[in-house]
């Protein structure tokens, strides 16, 4: 399984706490359950950023995120030791982290620069830009279902973007690069995790993506004041928690059952977007979300099906945010 943030499921840390949400609760229910509450979890981590990103850079926003996230793995680190710093891939690792902090950046800069709504729509194209990239860079067959899901998914980009009768702007294509970047980080994961352990990917993936967002950081650099400080803690916080939350609603139920609920990210984007920067969106934005969400669905649950013939369980699911 593998997380937004771009490590795979974070087995040792918090799993008592997030086990014991809805204890009493079928599997199926819980998992709905922590699926919808991760998706607004990190909704309200993206309209934090958006609001901290007024005054802050975003380069520099993605950086902290990523460096008080540092903090967050202490108990990884505490419990195992320095076992999960051992690797063979640390090259992989360095590329993975290269176009997951491409991808974070991008994606935080788009936030100011479109409407929230939207910017949720289009990141449902990451699953839709993995599939694509699986076949040369995995050797995974191209199938007639495959094209076919492509083609549906990403006609639902064009219904939102409709170039011909708006203008693309450099939000959404931003917001597009962000996609495409974040699935080649998706592909290097996929690879590493042929070998190296979740919590190696995880704690390689932080420490990189601290670097590499770090660099461009420090030509936009401002110390944060108090009030800030507080909001970037929040914008971590919030990220770990849903990305927890997201990996324990995948091991709760079957991925074919709950990742219908996380279109639920386009309902809180939209009423969040409406309640804090007065954006109203547009019907293309949920007509081609959907049609987006579809593709990316099949695509996802063919690979599932897969994944339970040739191992006897399911594949993890594919990660809709880089943050």
């Amino acid at each position: 399984m593998t997380l937004l943030d771009g490590a795979p499921a974070w087995g040792p840390l918090g799993e008592t706490y997030v086990t014991n949400i809805g204890g009493t609760l079928s599997a199926n229910l819980r998992g709905i359950i922590l699926m919808v509450l991760a998706t607004m979890l990190l909704t309200s981590m993206s309209t934090m950023v958006r609001h901290v990103a007024e005054n802050l850079h975003p380069f520099e926003v993605a950086f902290m995120r990523n460096f008080i996230g540092l903090f967050m793995l202490a108990p990884i680190l505490f419990r195992e030791g320095l076992a999960p710093l051992k690797t063979n891939k640390l090259g992989l690792m360095a590329v993975r982290g290269v176009f997951n902090a491409a991808a974070m950046m991008c994606y935080f800069l788009a936030l100011g620069l479109m409407p929230l709504a939207e910017l949720s729509a289009l990141s449902f194209t990451v699953p839709l830009f993995v599939a694509l990239l699986a076949v040369p860079f995995l050797g995974e067959r191209l199938g007639p279902r495959r094209i076919a899901s492509l083609v549906i998914g990403f006609s639902g980009a064009v219904i939102i973007l409709r170039p011909g009768f708006e203008t693309v702007g450099v939000g959404a294509a931003l917001a597009v690069g962000s996609s495409a970047s974040w699935a080649i980080a998706v592909i290097a994961i996929k690879r590493m995790s042929a070998t190296d352990s979740p919590v190696t990917i995880t704690i390689y993936g932080m420490l990189f993506l601290a670097l590499f967002t770090l660099i461009p950081a420090l030509f936009f650099w401002r110390w944060p004041t108090l009030d800030e400080w507080a909001w970037l803690i929040a914008i971590a916080a919030l990220g770990t928690a849903g990305q927890l939350l997201f990996a324990h609603s995948m091991k709760s139920a079957d991925a074919s059952l709950v990742m219908p609920f996380d279109f639920t990210k386009l309902i809180w984007a939209s009423a969040f977007g409406i309640i804090f920067f007065a954006e109203i969106p547009t019907v293309w934005t949920f007509v081609g979300g959907a049609v987006i969400f579809g593709g990316a669905t099949y695509i996802s649950y063919r690979e599932g099906r897969a994944a339970k013939a040739l191992q006897g369980k399911a594949a993890g699911p594919v990660p809709t945010l880089p943050v």
